[in-house]
Parts: structure tokens; sequence; C-alpha cells
């Protein structure tokens, strides 16, 4: 699980919708389906999707438990 560093920092991650919800009206921190751990600051628009997260995003198939619009991303 990271914590703030590393290549976690160079990309948007996948969360799940709600939980960025919440994390934008409690200043919670998320979890990102790659195991990533922060609180969403920045626009993930600006950063490629991360890899890991894509690719259990996909293995998850149609109707998986978490929704790809979730996609949050934090730089710091």
């Amino acid at each position: 699980m990271s914590h703030g560093d590393g290549d976690h920092e160079r990309f948007a991650h996948y969360v799940q919708k709600d939980k960025i919800m919440a994390s934008a009206l409690e200043g919670t921190p998320v979890v990102a389906l790659c195991g990533k751990v922060w609180v969403p600051g920045r626009d993930p628009k600006k950063y490629p999707v991360c890899p890991m997260c894509k690719e259990i995003y996909e293995s998850m198939g149609v109707g998986g438990d978490k929704d790809k619009s979730g996609k949050g991303g934090d730089k710091k």
C-alpha cells in the first residue's frame, strides 16, 4: 500500500465514486484500486491513468464493484 511516495504520484487513480464525494466533503483519504491511499486534491485529467488501477478495473468486467467515473487524481 502506498502512502504518498513513488510512482503512484504520477498517475490518476480509480476510486469508488461515493468515496470521492465523501473525501471532498469530509477531507478523508481514499483508497485506489491499486492500493494508493491519499486525500485527492488535484485535477486527475492532468495525469495518465495508473496502469495498475486500469488493469484491475478492466479485469472486473462490466458491473464491477468500482466505478470508472470515480477516477480521482493527486500529485503531491
